[in-house]
């Protein structure tokens, strides 16, 4: 597991999640800690370690 920051698509505040790198690919939907509001979340990994993270506001 290793713990990544990025921002809020609705509110803009840094958060944190714990990101499980054994999964090549993976889609999170989490609410934001302060806000609330719920943010997918697509992470790349080469199976060691994140690539690519994509946080997005869901329509709603």
């Amino acid at each position: 597991m290793e713990e990544h920051f990025f921002q809020c698509p609705y509110c803009w505040e840094q958060i944190s999640m714990l990101i499980d790198v054994s999964q090549t690919q993976q889609i999170y939907i989490e609410d934001c800690e302060v806000c609330c509001n719920p943010i997918q979340i697509h992470v790349i990994s080469d199976g060691t370690s994140v690539q690519e993270i994509s946080p997005s506001s869901i329509e709603q």
